[in-house]
């Protein structure tokens, strides 16, 4: 992340970081969505558009996670998102989701960096 001297304002990635960070759970281990099934996303994460996701379709669920991951509130992050889902697909997610909820949750859970590095070195 940036650093920035005392005087200047934050700049919209350091607020938005700010803004993902507050959300982020305690620990992975406290993702305890579904493995399995289908999921309605509330309202409040999808307002308009897909709210029914099937688990099983791999598009469906990195769709779901993508959205809870920019939309949800850190309540919505524990009963939605499966921490073994989350680790499993986060080597391509991380790809598809804006560089500020990436660098947050990278930076709070090496685990996924782990991951990432982990599939990089078996591709190569």
């Amino acid at each position: 992340m940036t650093v920035q001297s005392p005087s200047s304002p934050p700049d919209a990635f350091e607020l938005l970081c700010a803004q993902y960070a507050k959300r982020l759970p305690a620990r992975l281990e406290d993702l305890v969505g579904p493995a399995h099934g289908s999921v309605d996303l509330p309202l409040h994460v999808v307002w308009s558009g897909r709210r029914s996701y099937g688990l099983e379709q791999p598009r469906s669920r990195m769709s779901l996670y993508r959205t809870v991951l920019a939309e949800g509130q850190r309540q919505d992050l524990i009963d939605f998102l499966n921490r073994g889902l989350l680790i499993a697909q986060w080597p391509v997610l991380r790809t598809l989701i804006s560089r500020p909820i990436r660098d947050v949750w990278e930076s709070a859970f090496p685990e996924l960096t782990a991951t990432t590095a982990a599939t990089a070195a078996t591709a190569a």
